[in-house]
């Protein structure tokens, strides 16, 4: 199995990079790991929602151009559907049986993901109700 890690914005904190580094470690064993983080498209500091709607649009589609071929595409998404960690194993090693060995996961921005984006989704997932930073949900 290959996953692949598409995200917005880079992890500047040394401690999550050295979390990220274990985790990568931990999972190498299993499936081949990759992570792609993309810059963040500037964002007005009070935009307008046409403002908003225009850069989401460039940024979603700046990362729809990382996921690769052929990848089973999990969207993070607040409007997403929540899973336990069992049901998103369970979801994932359903995905894999049916034949599907390449995974990609796309983590948006604070200020949400492009509708498009959305749409090319093959299932979008919110980790939590609660608010996290994008950092750790990475």
């Amino acid at each position: 199995m290959k996953i692949t890690i598409i995200s917005a914005g880079k992890i500047k904190e040394s401690y999550l990079r050295a979390g990220i580094a274990e985790f990568t470690k931990r999972l190498h064993p299993f499936t081949q790991l990759d992570i792609v983080e993309i810059s963040e498209e500037k964002m007005p500091e009070t935009p307008s929602l046409a403002e908003k709607k225009k850069i989401l649009t460039i940024e979603g589609q700046r990362l729809l151009k990382q996921v690769p071929a052929n990848n089973f595409l999990f969207v993070l998404d607040v409007y997403g559907r929540q899973f336990s960690s069992e049901e998103l194993a369970e979801k994932i090693r359903t995905v894999t049986l049916e034949g599907q060995s390449n995974l990609a996961f796309v983590i948006g921005v604070a200020f949400g993901l492009s509708d498009e984006l959305r749409g090319k989704a093959d299932i979008c997932i919110s980790f939590s109700r609660m608010t996290f930073t994008h950092q750790m949900v990475k």
